[in-house]
């Protein structure tokens, strides 16, 4: 379940973001730690995310959050970029790492198998396509329930 301040960080975040060349990508508010964590992940358009670009998304959102009190009790925030494990779900994440060696897992078998390795070719409205040892494959999108990189490739 989402924490009932996302959507109004979302609105907040994706400007200051914007601002700085940045694309805001998720959050999540860790309310059983004491303070609570609030992390937002960011990357940049152009290239690799650095330290830089998360010193800079602090100090920007930090003073947006401080302005509108959007959380009133102490906090902690962390900026950072997601890692080499993240699941891919938007279009432009599937036209990014085209060639990349990606895990598709299904919610039935397909052809026998849940799990799929392959270099991602692409993805359409109606399947994930992967280069599985030259030959092309594709698995309906329907099927799908995660698509992400693969560690071991």
């Amino acid at each position: 379940m989402t924490y009932p301040l996302i959507p109004q960080l979302i609105d907040l975040a994706t400007p200051v973001a914007e601002k700085l060349g940045l694309e805001f990508v998720g959050a999540v508010f860790h309310t059983n730690r004491r303070p609570p964590v609030l992390r937002i992940d960011i990357r940049r358009r152009d290239g690799d995310t650095g330290v830089d670009d998360c010193e800079r998304m602090s100090r920007a959102i930090e003073a947006e959050l401080d302005a509108v009190n959007l959380i009133p009790d102490a906090y902690v925030l962390e900026i950072s970029s997601p890692g080499i494990s993240q699941e891919l779900t938007t279009d432009r994440d599937f036209i990014a790492f085209k060639g990349f060696s990606v895990v598709v897992n299904t919610a039935e078998p397909y052809q026998g198998h849940k799990e799929w390795r392959g270099q991602l070719i692409r993805r359409d409205d109606t399947s994930v396509y992967l280069n599985r040892k030259g030959r092309a494959i594709a698995i309906p999108r329907d099927q799908v329930t995660k698509v992400q990189f693969d560690e071991q490739g």
